[in-house]
């Protein structure tokens, strides 16, 4: 569908326009990186391996069932901050997701807007939870480092710093010298906007369908986009 400059909302124009560096969340605006490798079975594999080592009573029943990998890691630092076992558990994520990244679907329209954004002159970062090995090997895969390159900033050991913590976006414009409000950070998380707003960048949001839309409007959200072709066609014309 092809949408008219025009009727691109006036807040979509306003955030392009004062956008000198753009921040990208990874996986969900650039790509689905569990599209072909099961997030839900990575999360069940670390809370199995964990009890494989006698360590049931470590996660709560809500914890366990949350099917989210980043849930079960957190958890397990907060109780054994800095340990030997949060360091192989991180480990052991980022492997499933080196793996997850060889079968990964790109976001509709990210990769030409990526390139587009790069060609008019702006800056690009990645601040993601996501190991940065993943996203380098992603971004190598479909020809787009050097859109990025230096400028990955991802998950380490410090797993406090995770999002909605600003620590990542932080790093970003620190590296890259530019203050939050000429920044823009593209998300399709509660956290990543509330790392935004943390870290006083404003944000865009983009929601591949109505519940995750609906998770961002009710944590504040005023600009979601379910598609990112008008965020491309505006950077055309």
């Amino acid at each position: 569908m092809t949408i008219e400059t025009e009727n691109v909302p006036y807040e979509l124009r306003d955030l392009t326009r004062r956008a000198r560096v753009v921040l990208w969340d990874f996986d969900g605006p650039i790509c689905r990186l569990f599209a072909g490798h099961s997030a839900e079975r990575v999360a069940g594999d670390l809370v199995s391996w964990l009890e494989s080592r006698g360590l049931h009573g470590l996660l709560t029943d809500a914890e366990r069932e949350s099917l989210d990998p980043h849930v079960v890691l957190r958890a397990v630092d907060r109780r054994h901050p800095g340990s030997d076992l949060v360091a192989e558990l991180e480990e052991r994520l980022t492997q499933e997701e080196l793996r997850a990244a060889t079968s990964a679907m790109p976001t509709p329209y990210a990769d030409p807007l990526i390139r587009t954004w790069t060609a008019v002159g702006s800056r690009l970062a990645v601040t993601t939870n996501n190991s940065p090995r993943v996203v380098r090997k992603y971004l190598a895969s479909r020809g787009l480092v050097d859109c990025f390159a230096p400028h990955i900033y991802g998950r380490t050991q410090e797993l406090r710093h995770l999002k909605p913590d600003p620590h990542c976006l932080n790093r970003a414009l620190h590296a890259m010298g530019v203050a939050p409000g000429d920044a823009l950070m593209i998300g399709d998380t509660p956290s990543d906007h509330e790392a935004a707003g943390r870290a006083g960048v404003p944000f865009l949001g983009y929601a591949r369908n109505g519940r995750k839309a609906k998770l961002l409007r009710a944590a504040g959200a005023d600009v979601v986009l379910g598609s990112l072709e008008p965020l491309l066609h505006l950077l055309r014309h």
